[in-house]
């Protein structure tokens, strides 16, 4: 069992921008890939972006595409989400998950049930 904790939420207006954190513990970071999902007020949880162990493999959904970078900094077990330009639909409890498949170790993956740790959240509000 792993630990995941998430930071970097807040209020911003639109056009801002975020850095969201997720920091893990318990296993060596690098048997994970990770992902960042988000659930905005009475909508489902749905993938945002998603990145293989070492970095080198990303994607993301479409309505975040070009704003959003997701990254990691294996040394430090640390995911991170650099969120711009961002928008009033992109208010949201973003969530940072773990999965050890290996196809999502090697080559990354946004199915939410190949996720099997999750942080507990944190809140994004954008205002226009």
């Amino acid at each position: 069992q792993i630990q995941l904790v998430e930071s970097g939420g807040g209020s911003v207006q639109a056009g801002g921008s975020l850095r969201l954190s997720c920091v893990v513990s318990g296993r060596p970071f690098t048997t994970y890939a990770m992902a960042w999902f988000r659930q905005a007020p009475m909508k489902e949880r749905e993938f945002v972006g998603r990145i293989n162990w070492n970095g080198a493999s990303t994607a993301y959904v479409d309505s975040v595409r070009g704003r959003f970078i997701i990254s990691r900094a294996n040394a430090s077990s640390t995911l991170f989400l650099e969120m711009n330009s961002l928008k009033p639909e992109d208010t949201a409890v973003y969530y940072c998950a773990a999965s050890s498949d290996y196809s999502c170790l090697r080559y990354g993956c946004a199915a939410t049930s190949l996720y099997h740790d999750w942080g507990q959240g944190t809140p994004v509000t954008v205002s226009s």
